[in-house]
């Protein structure tokens, strides 16, 4: 065919996809892919006096997205896995899911977030802002180590194994804030059962946080039939943040019951923060347990930083251990 004879159709197939073209990248402009991450590991001292290198908070690799559907509607998804950084393999590898951390998809608008599949539930969700080390220090967290340890947790949802604040095959819900106030609601749609204990879990949060001012009332049922409630507060007063926070749980219908009062707080000089808390647990037979901790930041950058932790825990019916370690950490 000669060049006379494409020039016509030519020209009329840039104009149709030039048209094509114009409305689709608004479209394309309004999708948004990120991947993001915390990466950490240190030298360390654990509660067992072994020395180890290896994650002390919680390194995790996220992928998520947002596409706008017009009229204020979004669809939203989340990916997330917890792996150890020193080794590279995925976090409780044979026994939690490699989509460990969350695996949702959902919509979202003026009226609130829906998502279905794996997350947080809506109580533990929220409860690590009243935690000094937010519940991500293996060394220095009290909420980490005593509701880890002692807190009953749901097996059913993680392969029989022991699970921690999460919920599989749920729904969740996360409300706009009204004058400081929001609203956060879980619910698993299927019966899980675990030996001696079966049931459909459910969480549910209000919290408050407006001004120097933040609180949190937080109530669990998870999937093996245990039962939580969570109370916390905390103040900002400059530089400095004191929290605090309450937990009473009990296991299924036994008669084993935790409750936990921890205390802690922060303080920013400059590039460096400086954190405390102090935990002490009562089980139903009596026992208590205490833990204090310590820890510093110095921030490199808004993303890099090294760390300093230390960790004394006092168990009644065993010897006291102490645990410390220094590591570097970098978001992206």
């Amino acid at each position: 065919m000669r060049m006379s004879q494409c020039l016509p159709l030519s020209f009329s197939a840039l104009a149709a996809l030039a048209a094509l073209a114009a409305l689709a990248l608004p479209a394309a402009a309004q999708s948004q892919v990120t991947i993001s991450g915390y990466l950490d590991t240190g030298v360390f001292r654990d509660y067992d006096k072994t020395r180890k290198l290896g994650t002390i908070q919680r390194s995790h690799l996220a992928v998520a997205g947002t596409e706008d559907l017009g009229g204020g509607l979004k669809a939203n998804f989340r990916l997330s896995t917890r792996f150890e950084l020193d080794t590279g393999q995925s976090e409780g590898a044979g026994s939690k899911p490699f989509w460990h951390d969350e695996s949702t998809v959902g919509l979202q608008g003026g009226w609130g977030r829906l998502r279905l599949g794996r997350a947080l539930s809506a109580m533990w969700s929220q409860e690590w802002k009243f935690d000094a080390f937010s519940n991500f220090n293996r060394i220095a967290s009290t909420a980490w180590h005593m509701a880890h340890y002692y807190t009953p947790t749901d097996r059913a949802s993680n392969n029989g194994a022991a699970e921690y604040g999460r919920m599989t095959n749920g729904i969740y819900y996360d409300s706009p804030t009204w004058d400081g106030f929001s609203f956060n609601a879980s619910a698993s749609t299927e019966r899980t059962q675990a030996p001696g204990r079966d049931g459909r879990g459910g969480s549910v949060a209000l919290n408050y946080d407006q001004g120097p001012v933040a609180a949190m009332v937080g109530y669990e049922r998870n999937g093996s039939g245990d039962k939580d409630l969570f109370l916390g507060g905390l103040y900002r007063l400059g530089a400095a943040t004191l929290m605090m926070a309450y937990d009473h749980n009990r296991a299924g219908s036994s008669p084993d019951t935790s409750r936990m009062v921890s205390v802690g707080g922060s303080y920013a000089l400059g590039v460096t923060t400086l954190r405390a808390s102090y935990g002490r647990q009562r089980l139903n037979d009596g026992v208590t347990h205490h833990m204090a901790s310590l820890g510093a930041e110095y921030h490199l950058s808004m993303r890099t930083m090294l760390y300093a932790s230390l960790g004394h825990q006092r168990y009644e019916h065993n010897p006291s251990r102490t645990a410390f370690g220094v590591g570097v950490a970098h978001a992206f």
